[in-house]
């Protein structure tokens, strides 16, 4: 029976499956984004994000368990440095994966796996944040509101009209008083 082996050998056997996860992970480290099928990309998320919270604390243990699953010193540097730098906030989810699609030779699902802080034009969408407004399809309530508020914009628009004349009728008083002075 196959009771609590729930995870996906990906059609590998452990040490192919483990030397796969382990350079997978190390050109995500390195690369911040890879393009894989889903059932790998899910199976690299459990792989990888146990490894960036042990980095979250830089110890010399942490350092050699890391290089346990990766086997690569330019990913461990990468990981215990500027990864770790951007994410040492953030309690989890250091990954994102977004599905892209169907493979055309073989229909996989196809998807890019990246590192979630890295990602500029994601940061860039979020930070703005402006606030949207909704329209009602029915002609009742704001469609009212909306006609309320265009009158009161004329209606400054109005009085503006109105004080603008009024603005040379002062310069021209002045100007009077000025030649009663002198």
């Amino acid at each position: 029976m196959r009771h609590g082996k729930k995870f996906n050998h990906l059609g590998r056997k452990a040490a192919h499956r483990k030397a796969m996860l382990s350079n997978m992970a190390t050109s995500l480290i390195l690369h911040k984004r890879i393009s894989t099928t889903l059932a790998k990309a899910k199976e690299l998320k459990k792989y990888l994000e146990p490894l960036v919270t042990r980095a979250k604390e830089d110890t010399t243990h942490n350092r050699r368990m890391a290089f346990a699953y990766l086997k690569n010193k330019e990913a461990i540097i990468e990981l215990f440095g500027e990864v770790i730098s951007k994410v040492a906030t953030r309690p989890g989810g250091y990954t994102r994966i977004i599905k892209t699609g169907f493979r055309l030779g073989d229909n996989a699902e196809m998807c890019i796996i990246e590192l979630v802080d890295f990602n500029e034009l994601m940061l860039k969408d979020t930070k703005p944040a402006k606030k949207t407004t909704r329209r009602s399809r029915r002609g009742t309530g704001k469609a009212a509101g909306a006609e309320d508020t265009a009158k009161a914009e004329v209606a400054p628009a109005k009085e503006e009209a109105t004080e603008e004349p009024k603005a040379p009728e002062a310069s021209a008083d002045s100007a009077d008083e000025e030649t009663d002075n002198k």
